[in-house]
């Protein structure tokens, strides 16, 4: 994505895309990084000339370099089924409340930490001397320097949110050599040049600076909400719903980890509150098991569906992994005693009211566990183009919905490049531009919650 910046304007246009397909080796499930290299190479050529560069991606996996700098193998994808069993391992030695304490990370059984645990004691890992975070890793095959950044570390499970370095204690405890990561980086900082050789294959003239974004995909969207103030939240929608608030503090208490809330860091000392729910995970995968019908059309017969008839627990693990999905969702509200959704409209239906209901459910307890009230919730990313997703989130929450940015990533990474180079002010008159520039929809909620209420109540019951 290419963005262009001024004091009044924002704009975003796509140079290239590429497909980001994992591969299934004997092994396990793997990320073809070689071929999202090549992508961003291609980018970059087709992109023309620019200013600067700065990566972001999904959280939480790495590649390994060896003693000279050279990736053993491909990264591991974190839907991969290796971690299985590894946290109560880890547990053992410490302990699920001291972890949290300590990281106040929410518990996902493809957190960097188990993966880590789940690796030691592979030829590969052994052979190891330095660790990147995917987006670090792409930076550093761009420029050569080796740097964390903070937004995405924070997801390893290994980061203190109070101080914003590593959690020592733990990692001393679990045998985890914080050494293996490169030093930590902020978003704004400089990140290096590109490389001759990248100069060469890309037909850009240097000297072009990468610079340190907030790499994580959510930080770069949660800064290009859109909000006035203070009193909102926010669900970053894709492949991942992340339902929550941008506090200045992080909660640990142990409310909060049982209710598996997250504090991850965000831009300028922020912290990013939130919930992982599932997300349009659920529906890409019914898509792709349906041979990719139109959406448009199966969108218009989801709305015509009996609302709540059935739903299912957005956040259950048992969605994690790829395969089957009508059919698990199908089978889900079997077990819970409700209808049977058959149709692909009713599984749609089905996901979108779960969906919204996952979304009623965040938004609520964030706000109590944080003591933190909101008037309205800001709905970026993907699912911001999702008008019916919108519209139920509104209903479901009793809290007016602003749909947009869909390229909430992107504009987040952009503004933050811009900002390093003195292009654009502080983080409140970064969200003014985007309120400004970007296309919002507002959807006001419709009638009282009280079916919302009594579908969350049935849930539980099971």
């Amino acid at each position: 994505m290419v963005g262009r910046v001024g004091p009044d304007s924002l704009d975003l246009a796509e140079a290239h895309r590429f497909p980001n397909r994992p591969v299934r080796l004997p092994e396990g499930l793997r990320w073809d990084v070689l071929g999202l290299y090549a992508g961003v190479l291609e980018g970059l050529r087709a992109a023309g000339q620019v200013d600067s560069v700065g990566i972001d991606s999904w959280a939480v996996d790495y590649g390994l370099l060896d003693a000279d700098g050279a990736l053993l193998g491909n990264p591991v994808h974190y839907r991969d089924s290796r971690t299985e069993g590894v946290a109560e391992k880890v547990w053992a030695t410490v302990s699920a409340a001291e972890l949290y304490a300590a990281t106040g990370l929410q518990y996902a059984p493809f957190n960097t930490l188990y993966q880590l645990a789940a690796a030691r004691s592979s030829a590969q890992f052994a052979r190891a001397e330095r660790l990147l975070l995917v987006p670090d890793l792409l930076t550093y095959w761009l420029t050569g320097e080796a740097g964390t950044e903070l937004t995405n570390a924070s997801t390893t499970q290994l980061i203190d949110p109070r101080t914003r370095d590593w959690a020592y204690g733990p990692a001393e405890r679990l045998g985890i050599d914080l050494g293996l990561f490169a030093p930590l980086r902020r978003p704004g900082d400089p990140a290096g040049l590109l490389l001759p050789r990248v100069l060469e294959e890309t037909g850009l003239t240097g000297p072009v600076p990468v610079t340190t974004v907030a790499s994580h995909d959510t930080a770069s969207a949660v800064a290009a909400v859109p909000a006035a103030g203070e009193r909102f939240a926010y669900i970053c929608t894709g492949t991942w719903s992340l339902a929550g608030l941008e506090l200045d503090a992080p909660v640990l208490t142990e409310e909060s980890r049982a209710a598996n809330f997250t504090n991850e860091l965000g831009l300028d000392g922020t912290v990013r509150y939130l919930r992982n729910i599932m997300g349009l995970w659920l529906l890409q995968e019914c898509l792709r098991e349906w041979g990719d019908p139109g959406l448009d059309g199966l969108l218009a017969a989801a709305a015509e569906v009996t609302p709540l008839r059935s739903v299912v627990d957005a956040g259950d693990a048992a969605f994690l992994a790829p395969g089957r999905m009508p059919r698990r969702i199908a089978d889900a509200c079997r077990d819970s005693g409700q209808p049977v959704p058959t149709s692909p409209a009713e599984i749609t239906r089905c996901i979108l009211d779960s969906l919204a209901l996952a979304h009623r459910r965040a938004v609520a307890e964030a706000q109590a566990l944080a003591d933190h009230p909101v008037d309205v919730v800001h709905i970026v990313g993907g699912g911001a183009r999702n008008d019916l997703l919108c519209r139920l989130t509104a209903d479901a929450c009793g809290l007016p919905v602003v749909a947009g940015p869909a390229e909430a990533a992107a504009l987040g990474n952009v503004l933050v490049q811009a900002r390093a180079h003195g292009q654009v002010g502080d983080r409140a008159h970064m969200r003014r531009l985007l309120a400004r520039t970007q296309p919002l929809r507002r959807y006001e909620p419709r009638g009282d919650t009280a079916a919302w209420r009594a579908a969350e109540e049935r849930l539980a019951a099971h």
